[in-house]
């Protein structure tokens, strides 16, 4: 069955990232998801955006964020695509919670909380876009 597709672009900057959040919780109530799922996936979305601000834009403004939000009968997909820097799956390693906690740092949970927060999360670069793909399927 083909999926329900709503689409939204952004300037790589934080502040447009309620507008992201509310593109996603419009979607997923729509689709009748849980609270609690439309809130995982408004977290997660909001981290996989911020890492393509900070890491793959470097924290630049004046680049795009393109948003696909597709919707299924079970599950609700966000594609998050960009043209920045790509990332480099080989060197990220799972954050150690008890060390971190040890050495009151913050930041680097954005990956790991995504994967927590969403029932697959996929990353691939082609022809020098990126695309992280999140799936959450209906409970």
């Amino acid at each position: 069955m083909a999926a329900d597709t709503h689409t939204l672009t952004i300037p790589s900057s934080t502040r447009f990232l309620e507008d992201v959040r509310e593109f996603v919780e419009t979607h997923a109530e729509h689709a009748n998801f849980s609270e609690i799922a439309v809130t995982q996936m408004k977290m997660a979305v909001d981290e996989a955006c911020t890492n393509v601000i900070e890491h793959s834009y470097g924290g630049q403004s004046g680049h795009s964020i393109d948003i696909a939000v597709l919707v299924y009968p079970d599950k609700l997909v966000v594609v998050i695509k960009d043209k920045g820097i790509e990332f480099d799956r080989k060197a990220y390693k799972e954050p150690d919670l008890i060390q971190f906690a040890k050495t009151k740092k913050s930041g680097g949970f954005g990956v790991h909380l995504m994967k927590k927060l969403m029932d697959e999360v996929e990353y691939r670069r082609s022809s020098g876009i990126n695309e992280c793909r999140m799936t959450k399927l209906k409970s």
